[in-house]
């Protein structure tokens, strides 16, 4: 029998759809998981072992497969485990199929409870476009997959619970919307700079404007305490650049999950050695 469970994945800083196939046939016992994985997607197979003994069920005594799909994209990441977990046990009968609307992501520990995983907006953002309705997401990474609005999302602690919501024997509460509160800016002012005033016309012009800016002069002149203060004369984020803003932060891993929206510009200080490679982001 083969199970189809609806996922999400990251190419660079933009989400899309994943899809984990799950077969399970006769001979000898076997787990192997294909479509381009690499190895934090491979040692899936144990976390997702562990995770099903230890939620009381029975591991499947058979030969299993799944495909991520599409099978030619690189899978990377701990995000499929979920997934993974939830194709196995519907396809051994073990759970009921998951609705066709309805998405997983997550980490699994061995005990069986969800991690946080990265990248969780960009994700959000792209299930809403792939027409999905429902997202399971672990409970850290509950009030940053709300962001994306047009969801239902249910925060997971751990996979005990989801067999039980799924089974509808103790349904979960879908998270609340998470919304900003207001706060203090907290950034440096530039009232605060004394003298200084062709600097701070130039850095009016290119706020007001929307220029860049190039500030040359000897070592503490200022440059760098006039340039932390231009974000202080910046307009608000929109709602669409503090998406996208967040979106990246998120998939470096900087996102707060208390507070997982940037309400204010960021202000990023590469050193002045740095090449223009590692300026754009060099790696991954």
């Amino acid at each position: 029998m083969v199970t189809t469970v609806r996922s999400l994945g990251l190419n660079g800083i933009a989400g899309y759809e994943v899809t984990a196939e799950c077969f399970l046939s006769g001979g000898l016992p076997a787990f192997d998981i294909v479509g381009l994985p690499d190895a934090a997607v491979r040692e899936a197979r144990e976390r997702v072992r562990a995770a099903v003994k230890n939620c009381g069920a029975k591991f499947p005594v058979s030969r299993i497969t799944v495909n991520l799909a599409p099978a030619g994209t690189k899978k990377a990441g701990t995000v499929y485990d979920l997934p993974i977990f939830v194709g196995l046990l519907a396809a051994d009968g073990n759970l009921p199929t998951p609705p066709k609307d309805a998405a997983f992501i997550g980490e699994l520990s061995l005990t069986g409870a969800l991690r946080g995983v990265s990248g969780v907006l960009p994700m959000a953002l792209a299930a809403r476009e792939a027409g999905i309705r429902t997202l399971y997401v672990p409970a850290d990474n509950a009030a940053e997959a709300t962001l994306a609005e047009g969801l239902t999302v249910y925060g997971v602690p751990d996979v005990g619970a989801l067999v039980a919501h799924l089974k509808n024997e103790a349904p979960l509460s879908p998270a609340p919307v998470w919304v900003p509160e207001p706060e203090e800016t907290g950034l440096p002012d530039l009232q605060d700079v004394m003298g200084q005033e062709h600097v701070k016309r130039a850095l009016e012009i290119a706020a007001a404007g929307g220029h860049n800016l190039l500030l040359i002069g000897s070592p503490g002149a200022g440059k760098s305490m006039l340039a932390k203060r231009l974000p202080s004369i910046l307009p608000e984020l929109s709602r669409p650049e503090a998406l996208e803003t967040s979106g990246i932060w998120s998939v470096a891993g900087l996102t707060d999950p208390r507070h997982p929206l940037l309400t204010q510009r960021p202000f990023r200080s590469p050193h002045h050695t740095t090449s223009a490679a590692a300026l754009a982001g060099g790696g991954p």
